[in-house]
């Protein structure tokens, strides 16, 4: 485990525990920079004008809210300075209740809660009391200059807190929804058929099985050409969108349900396990 990103305590009741926040989920994606044609140059951007043209440095700077059509509110870092929520350490658990009453779309990033320093039973007390009453606590705190929501739960045998969405922040689906939709009524048959094929495709989960193909492709060139192996450049056709077609949903569920079930028959195999880009020297 690397170096913990946040350290202070949490708090519920009179109760106070020294802890630690780790990281818990390192997202892996490739990441490229901007060069010149023959890539001798790295290249960088220039804070300028586009009416002038001239260049600024970052110390000339100022910052603003867009408030209308070119018109802006210019905000100071000592105006900024003033409103800022307090640096503290503690974690207020200000409440619980039942995990099934935060939606997963609330959900952010995610951090390992772990003792410090002579806190093992007093972390473990509380972990305890939530497992046993199938409980999770939300609480409020400061990193990075934000005040967060967040909602520690139990995993296993320690706490993970989630950072969690304010309300406002949470856009409507019903909004996003066609007004159509709800004239849209399955027949009785395709209902019944797509039960069958939720049924067919259900099986234990195994998130090992789910990879980035892309990105594990990508990595796989970056090593052929860095190792000097001679490398053939892929069609781009593939990419193209298909045009619309209208599909015979009765017909679709029924080939659909017939290929879960075969799926599901079939003895799974394991697929030989990608080549892992090598850390550069």
């Amino acid at each position: 485990m690397g170096r913990p990103l946040w350290k202070g305590s949490i708090n519920f009741g009179l109760v106070s525990i020294p802890i630690q926040l780790e990281t818990a989920v390192r997202e892996k994606s490739v990441s490229f920079h901007m060069l010149s044609k023959d890539g001798k140059c790295r290249l960088r951007r220039q804070l300028y004008c586009p009416e002038t043209g001239k260049e600024y440095d970052y110390g000339d700077t100022a910052r603003g809210i867009e408030v209308g059509d070119d018109e802006y509110v210019l905000v100071s870092d000592k105006e900024i300075a003033a409103i800022k929520p307090e640096k503290g350490r503690s974690i207020e658990i200000e409440q619980f209740v039942e995990l099934k009453e935060i939606d997963p779309i609330y959900f952010d990033r995610v951090y390992f809660i772990t003792p410090g320093e002579n806190s093992g039973k007093a972390y473990k007390l509380l972990h305890e009391a939530m497992k046993e009453t199938n409980r999770v606590g939300l609480a409020r705190f400061v990193m990075r200059e934000r005040q967060n929501l967040a909602a520690i739960r139990v995993m296993g045998e320690g706490l993970v807190l989630h950072t969690v969405h304010y309300q406002d922040e949470v856009l409507s689906l019903d909004d996003a929804l066609p007004h159509t939709l709800a004239r849209a009524k399955p027949a009785a048959k395709e209902l019944a058929i797509a039960r069958q094929l939720v049924d067919a495709l259900t099986r234990p989960l195994d998130l090992s099985a789910f990879k980035d193909d892309y990105r594990e492709a990508l990595e796989e060139l970056i090593d052929r050409k860095r190792t000097g192996k001679q490398t053939v450049a892929v069609a781009d056709d593939h990419n193209a969108e298909p045009a619309p077609r209208t599909i015979d949903l009765m017909d679709a569920l029924k080939r659909s349900l017939s290929a879960g079930r075969r799926s599901r028959a079939a003895k799974p195999s394991r697929a030989p396990a990608r080549r892992r880009r090598r850390a550069a020297a």
